[in-house]
């Protein structure tokens, strides 16, 4: 018979298996094509990826020239004259990985790594993320009073045509906003596309265990597709597919906390994409680089007109509240992975406290009092049923006395006892089967919420997305596991009684390298199942000493 532990193992063994399987379909990644999405995307001619298009932008260049610095209350962005690209932008509000003090690097071009945005004009004489522009200054600071700070970029087009490119970045926003002003001085008609691009290096991070992995990489969310993710290996081999334009959408790079995206919805300010006049395009570039971005056809400009294209850029961490304001399915960004269906809801319930309490960690431990809660009704019928069967043990170890080594004859005796006493023994199983899901979703929230990145909580724990640094967290939920053996009905099996004796020890291994956050919600998550079971067993065994003395 098997018992609480063993089911809990085996659960946990399960979830392992829950986790490779996240890990092996982000790694490659199956779109799903409809029928009519297949249709509509070959009318468009754009199911294919950006290798066969005839429309391509110039290749990646990197080289560096005068930089334009911009300082908000968010950013300190650096403009590079050679194209007027965003090279490098350090977010002020989000500390650095290695060292909390200093801001965290999104953007970059130096090092190993690279990370930019780009944009351009195609056709002849127009300037590309290659040209040099011009600026009025080298620094520009958000000032105290200021929603925002504008930089003009200025480069010359063909037969007297001028354009600037002129990027706004607000207070408090994260989404800056990138226009294209284009003055035909010209006596023709003015034709040319724009494109948007990230062009990042092939690079990714696995901040989980046990084969868990959060996406890196392109994605594109359309209107008919909706949300798809695009695996760097299948641009690089040109098997990359993905549903084009439908109507609105936008084009991200996606990394563990941070997004980058280029918005293509007037909601944010900027025009809308459609199938004739946009193009999504992928493609590797030399030296490990990807380029992910769409070529927007612009309208015909007559002589003497002016004329402004705006394409909001989002720059900055996966914050929910932001995130649902940017852009639709824009929230899709944060990778829940298959457990999200528990992980969102969790989340903003864990947000909601938050905001009244103002410490991740003690709103983990609220979370944890009410779904013990919702759980109670529950979990009260199950420790009833693990009480009367720790009742029954002396009796059952008179049925192994018995029986001897007829294991057959000793099952159908503890059955028919149990159908006596009208105990189920599989009763006490179905409360922690029921967590299962939960736990996996409270670890899916912590990996992918960048709000609780580097949040303390109280005394040691400085940064609840991270492992407990002394490991007392682990070592309480492993005491808290031996408790909670005592009052469980003890196995027949003595290789199961082992076991229940070594499961503490092997599950504090285990949550030695969990993220501290999910490891104090089971350590309260234990305690508050040890309070309530002991009383439940307490009431058992006294309703049957009397009923024995009566």
């Amino acid at each position: 018979m098997d018992t609480k532990r063993l089911i809990l193992f085996i659960a946990l063994s399960f979830s392992i298996l829950f986790f490779w399987q996240k890990y092996m379909e982000q790694r490659y990644p199956q779109p799903k094509v409809t029928a009519s999405a297949t249709a509509s995307a070959a009318s468009a001619s754009a199911t294919t990826t950006s290798n066969t298009t005839t429309n391509t932008t110039p290749e990646s260049n990197v080289a560096k020239g005068q930089r334009i610095t911009v300082v908000t209350d968010l950013f300190r962005a650096e403009i590079d004259a050679n194209g007027g690209d965003l090279r490098h932008v350090e977010l002020l509000k989000v500390g650095a990985t290695d060292d909390p003090s200093k801001p965290f690097v999104l953007l970059q071009d130096e090092g190993e790594h690279v990370y930019i945005a780009q944009t351009g004009l195609l056709g002849e004489g127009m300037p590309t993320h290659k040209s040099v522009f011009t600026a009025a200054q080298s620094n520009y600071t958000l000032a105290e009073g200021q929603n925002e700070v504008v930089v003009r970029l200025e480069a010359p087009g063909p037969n007297g045509v001028k354009i600037a490119k002129i990027y706004t970045f607000k207070r408090d926003k994260y989404l800056v906003d990138v226009k294209y002003q284009i003055v035909n001085a010209g006596t023709a008609p003015l034709t040319t596309s724009a494109y948007y691009r990230l062009v990042r290096d092939g690079k990714v991070e696995n901040p989980g265990m046990f084969g868990t992995h959060t996406f890196t990489g392109p994605a594109v969310y359309t209107e008919e597709a909706k949300f798809q993710k695009v695996d760097f290996d299948k641009i690089r081999k040109g098997e990359a597919k993905y549903i084009p334009w439908a109507k609105d959408g936008w084009i991200a790079m996606i990394q563990h906390y941070f997004v980058s995206a280029w918005i293509f919805t007037p909601e944010t300010g900027g025009d809308a994409c459609t199938p004739n006049a946009c193009q999504i395009e992928m493609k590797a570039l030399p030296d490990n680089l990807f380029s992910v971005g769409a070529i927007v056809q612009l309208p015909s400009i007559a002589a003497g007109q002016t004329f402004e294209k705006s394409v909001p850029i989002f720059i900055g961490p996966q914050e929910s509240k932001r995130l649902d304001t940017v852009a639709q399915g824009f929230d899709l960004v944060k990778d829940y992975g298959m457990f999200t269906i528990f992980s969102k809801p969790l989340f903003a319930v864990l947000q909601f406290i938050h905001g009244l309490v103002g410490n991740w960690g003690w709103s983990i431990i609220i979370v944890t009092i009410l779904l013990k809660a919702a759980f109670y009704p529950l979990a009260s019928a199950s420790y009833r049923s693990m009480a009367k069967m720790r009742l029954l043990a002396p009796r059952m170890e008179e049925l192994k006395k018995r029986h001897g080594e007829d294991r057959v004859k000793f099952q159908q005796s503890v059955m028919e006892m149990y159908k006596t006493e009208k105990v189920n023994p599989l009763g006490g199983c179905l409360p922690m089967l029921v967590q299962i899901p939960v736990f996996i979703g409270f670890y899916w929230m912590l990996l992918a919420a960048v709000e609780l990145r580097q949040a303390p909580w109280e005394f040691w724990i400085h940064d609840l997305s991270v492992k407990d640094p002394l490991y007392i967290l682990p070592l309480i939920m492993a005491v808290s596991m031996y408790v909670q053996t005592t009052l469980s009905p003890p196995p027949p099996d003595p290789m199961q009684a082992k076991m229940m004796k070594f499961m503490p020890l092997i599950f504090s291994v285990f949550f030695f390298f969990f993220p501290a956050g999910l490891v104090l919600y089971w350590v309260v998550n234990n305690i508050l199942s040890i309070i309530q079971q002991y009383v439940i067993t307490k009431q058992i065994e006294n309703a049957a000493q009397k009923a024995k003395n009566s």
